[in-house]
């Protein structure tokens, strides 16, 4: 359904006339009375088309690009709305529309009943149950210390105090059987189950890298807003850097556009703060002792000043990210910062 109201609705676009959800609602309506399509009465109306107008409203307010084709073996979702599902708070027991009592593992309470629900299932074939529930988490206990964190390829990340965040490098630490899993999938003949254990066997190595990125995520957010009120960050062009086919896959594989979004959804969420500070600021090329601008090669790692400063070249990086950000919060005018 996804995919034919995609092709209609860009075909309709193409005639320059308009089809909006309305309209495939009807569609859908008439489609369900055809002897072909009786098996959409099977399953719930309500998440049939929600995925594809939320890609469609994600578009047209320039979040994404214009939706595309979903495969079948990608990962899979369908979204319910309080109309299509019963959710007991007390046995958390949780039954869709048309469907049974979902046997669900709970990773944790929920202390409210959900406005949505989420059913998702990976390319690992592995099912997910995602709900959205309306909390307001507790801010985390203020401790009136700020940071600078300059983010890198060599150590995923280095703080202003000096400490320093080794990059996992977990695709790198999976790239061997990860090619081996790709290679046997190759060998398989199209649409034999040998082939679809095979594709589940990769599936799940990618899936293993992803959870392990996540994870680590996560516990370095919990790590720096237990300490620190404010992060400062560097505003990175990562598809400029994508671009260049000799950093590509470690700036990938480190994934530091993930972390920033992580610190950004947690100071959110507990009452912290994160500052991107304009990536044209020269934080790794600038002395953090006296401001003498350097040029700074990637392979030089150390910042060597006139003024007898001698740093490595994160670290003082992180310092500038710092004093720079400080300085912008304390101007109350909203001036900008000298770089000299």
């Amino acid at each position: 359904m996804y995919n034919r109201f995609l092709s209609e609705r860009t075909a309709a676009y193409a005639r320059q006339e308009k089809l909006n959800y309305a309209d495939t609602s009807r569609m859908l309506t008439a489609l369900k009375r055809e002897p072909e399509y009786l098996w959409l009465n099977e399953v719930s109306s309500v998440p049939l088309q929600r995925q594809l107008q939320t890609a469609f409203k994600n578009f047209f307010n320039q979040r994404t690009r214009y939706p595309t084709f979903r495969k079948k073996g990608g990962v899979q979702s369908a979204e319910y709305t309080r109309s299509a599902f019963r959710f007991d708070v007390g046995n958390r027991r949780l039954a869709l529309a048309k469907l049974s009592r979902l046997k669900v593992k709970w990773s944790r309470p929920i202390p409210v009943e959900p406005t949505t629900v989420t059913v998702i299932r990976k390319p690992s074939g592995r099912y997910f149950v995602s709900l959205v529930i309306d909390v307001q988490p507790a801010p985390l206990p203020e401790t009136g210390q700020e940071v600078g964190i300059d983010f890198g390829l060599r150590r995923l990340a280095t703080l202003s105090t000096g400490e320093t965040v080794g990059n996992p490098r977990y695709f790198a630490k999976y790239k061997r059987k990860l090619a081996k899993a790709q290679k046997a999938l190759a060998r398989k003949q199209k649409g034999s189950k040998r082939r679809e254990k095979a594709r589940i066997r990769v599936a799940r190595i990618q899936e293993k890298i992803a959870n392990c990125r996540d994870d680590h995520q996560k516990q370095l957010a919990w790590r720096l807003f237990n300490r620190f009120d404010v992060v400062y960050v560097e505003g990175l062009n990562l598809r400029g850097m994508v671009k260049n086919h000799n950093l590509a896959r470690s700036v990938s594989d480190a994934s530091i556009g993930g972390y920033i979004k992580r610190l950004e959804t947690k100071a959110a969420m507990h009452g912290k703060k994160v500052v991107k500070i304009d990536r044209f600021f020269p934080s790794t090329k600038m002395c953090s002792q006296c401001g003498q601008l350097h040029d700074m090669p990637l392979g030089k790692e150390w910042m060597v000043c006139d003024c007898g400063n001698k740093m490595d070249r994160d670290l003082n990086a992180a310092l500038n990210l710092l004093a720079v950000g400080q300085t912008e919060r304390i101007n109350a005018r909203g001036d900008g910062v000298s770089l000299q």
